[in-house]
């Protein structure tokens, strides 16, 4: 019974890695040409990508937010603007001080 199981595990196991190498076909190979599109697919296309334009069209246009709106006055200066920092004195050099 055992035996039996073994077989059916690895009949499976290789059933799903035949199928996965299977789905990897992909498309064309390098060097080999594509084939030429039929009008039908052109035209399919070409409305494809005019209703995409459209529907950019239908698109709101959007406004500036300003999250912090709320919590910040419009008539307040920034901070940065309104307090200047103090100079610094200048420091004195060393012939300065020995005088």
């Amino acid at each position: 019974m055992q035996f039996v199981g073994r077989i059916l595990g690895a009949v499976a196991v290789i059933a799903l890695l035949a199928g996965s190498a299977v789905a990897q076909k992909g498309p064309a190979k390098y060097g080999e040409e594509d084939t030429p599109k039929t009008a039908a697919e052109i035209a399919a296309e070409k409305e494809a990508e005019r209703a995409y334009r459209r529907s950019l069209g239908n698109i709101p246009e959007q406004q500036k937010t300003d999250p912090w709106g709320t919590v910040r006055s419009d008539s307040a200066p920034p901070k940065a603007a309104a307090k200047a920092p103090p100079a610094k004195p200048k420091a004195k050099s060393a012939e300065g001080a020995a005088k």
